[in-house]
């Protein structure tokens, strides 16, 4: 699906809790439910969803570039953070939802408009019954690295 094809939105919170979370996921894939408006704000989406697992895809671009002409710190950052979350997410039952308490993020190379796609891939570590750690990387389509996470989530009853 192209960029122009997908449709973007805020969920309502009924329609969030009627899904459980990897059915929540793919339905956003599917074009089922809108991705949310960050998305379309930085030009990313996301691409895969698994029990575990979701990963973002991203083209770094002019429009990204801070100050020192290399794309801001915060695009690695923020789709991260997004494939982090979504893996948590992925493991959640209808009634329940999470927020992020900390994020790790390591910088290893810029990105720049010459990268070319970006896949950020998060992964569970572990997941309990109030606390989630997932894992993650973002890495160009030669598998080099440019950035790795991990993330601490807490999990809690979703308020109707």
């Amino acid at each position: 699906m192209n960029e122009h094809a997908r449709i973007y939105g805020v969920v309502p919170h009924e329609v969030l809790l009627s899904h459980d979370g990897l059915g929540f996921l793919n339905a956003i894939i599917a074009g089922k439910l809108p991705h949310p408006p960050m998305c379309q704000t930085l030009g990313f989406h996301l691409t895969e969803a698994a029990f575990g697992r979701a990963a973002f895809a991203c083209e770094p671009q002019l429009r990204h570039y801070n100050l020192i002409d290399i794309a801001h710190g915060g695009l690695a950052a923020t789709l991260l953070d997004s494939a982090l979350g979504c893996a948590v997410h992925s493991m959640l039952a209808k009634g329940e939802t999470y927020t992020t308490l900390e994020v790790k993020l390591n910088l290893v190379r810029p990105l720049t408009s010459d990268t070319g796609p970006v896949l950020a891939e998060g992964r569970i570590i572990h997941r309990g019954r109030t606390v989630a750690t997932s894992e993650g990387d973002l890495k160009d389509r030669t598998g080099k690295l440019y950035a790795h996470a991990t993330t601490t989530c807490m999990i809690f009853p979703a308020k109707g």
